[in-house]
């Protein structure tokens, strides 16, 4: 697509954001959406498809088709997640408005907010905590029920169009169409939505953001600015001096969220000590997770003296553990005799050393037993493929001498070899 800008359309856009929209939504790939179209069959036509996407929002004349409804079973059985999944030229629009907002975005987001920010990760997000929570004796878990479902979209609209320029209307007017987009159920059914954006849509963390920037990051600055807190888009964390002052923060975020349509989930919601070998006492409760790492109460040894202390500290928490426990064994590796080893590496390799650069940050060790499963199943994959290895004495020896020969084969060998050479 060139570079120039629309001609006698109602709305400027630059042709320039449709093409960086759609190259976002080809690196993020994903599902199709109603329409059945892939990223693969869309790019059959890009050039027709994006001048399409282009002239409709140009226009004033883009209508988003419903949104798919997907069920993700959520941890421990605890019920499902409903995902909603645009069709692949709905991504791409979503991404233009999403990427029109983030720069007045940016002007005005607290600092201690990090979901889907620029220079700012989940990371950064969990070392803050860690940080604070050495600092401060309290922490308020906030979950906010069902936020996703809740949102309310008068308020929504309200907060976008606080930060647009006059020249972006264009921006309110999709936002608008977006919240009210049907919702197709797996049964073929479709129901417009009276409030809630669809988690998984790619504008939704945009709206997501500016919403509880209003909502919680303004006020809690206003109101306490003695506290600390760190927000992820609905999941965060709010640091107190003493119980006494969590508990009244505590009740005073429930009837704020309250003012914009939202309430804590009454037992998710938790007031939590950070214990610790200078903290004593035995609270209800001593851990809580957030971003997929669980703070607890955890043996340490301290580097210069090798004192054991008990430190409050993350590690990957069981839910994620499991979740990638579940993802290893559907891959089926030993299964799969008719590919290569390094086609098998070539498969697991960039989704095992996200694992290991995301969960492995802290307590790596916790990582041990999984990646050590991973072993296992590709000894059962010689063992399956070869049949002069179906000794096990043949086995090791085997694979003892590929772990020498090639220690960088698989992305969790590299840290350790020694340690991942174990079956």
């Amino acid at each position: 697509m060139d570079s120039t800008k629309s001609k006698n359309k109602p709305f400027v856009i630059a042709k320039e954001l449709v093409w960086e929209a759609y190259q976002k939504v080809k690196a993020n790939k994903g599902a199709a959406g109603v329409d059945g179209v892939t990223v693969e069959e869309f790019e059959k036509d890009l050039r027709n498809n994006l001048y399409r996407i282009w002239n409709r929002m140009s226009s004033g004349t883009y209508f988003p088709p419903a949104v798919k409804a997907v069920e993700i079973p959520k941890p421990a059985g605890r019920g499902v997640r409903v995902l909603g999944v645009p069709t692949v030229a709905d991504r791409i629009a979503q991404t233009v408005v999403a990427m029109t907002l983030e720069p007045r975005m940016e002007q005005i987001f607290h600092a201690d907010s990090f979901g889907y920010r620029p220079g700012r990760s989940a990371l950064a997000a969990v070392e803050m905590c860690r940080d604070r929570c050495w600092k401060r004796n309290w922490v308020i878990d906030l979950d906010i029920q069902d936020f996703f479902g809740s949102v309310d979209h008068d308020l929504t609209i309200k907060a976008v169009a606080a930060n647009l320029r006059p020249d972006q209307s264009w921006v309110l007017l999709y936002v608008r169409r977006w919240l009210t987009a049907p919702v197709q159920h797996p049964d073929r059914t479709q129901v417009i939505p009276q409030r809630g954006t669809p988690q998984g849509s790619a504008v939704s963390p945009a709206l997501a953001n500016v919403f509880l920037h209003y909502a919680l990051d303004t006020w809690l600055a206003r109101e306490y600015p003695a506290v600390w807190f760190e927000r992820y888009v609905d999941d965060a964390v709010v640091h107190c001096v003493t119980r006494r002052q969590a508990d009244q923060v505590r009740a005073a975020i429930g009837r704020r969220l309250a003012e914009v349509g939202l309430q804590l989930h009454p037992t998710k919601t938790r007031t939590v000590y950070c214990k610790n070998s200078r903290r004593p006492g035995s609270p209800e409760h001593t851990s809580f997770t957030f971003l997929g790492y669980t703070f607890r109460p955890r043996k340490s040894r301290n580097t210069a003296t090798g004192a054991i202390f008990t430190s409050f500290a993350p590690a990957v928490s069981k839910d994620a553990l499991k979740a990638m426990s579940r993802q290893a064994r559907a891959w089926r590796l030993h299964a799969r005799t008719t590919q290569t080893l390094d086609s098998l590496a070539e498969t697991i390799n960039p989704i095992v050393r996200g694992w290991i650069n995301y969960y492995g940050r802290y307590r790596p060790s916790e990582l041990y037993p999984l990646l050590t499963r991973i072993n296992a199943y590709l000894m059962r994959w010689a063992r399956n493929k070869y049949r002069r290895l179906r000794s096990y004495r043949r086995a090791k020896t085997w694979w003892q001498g590929l772990v020498q020969r090639v220690p960088t084969l698989f992305a969790h060998w590299t840290r350790t070899t020694a340690f991942w050479g174990r079956v």
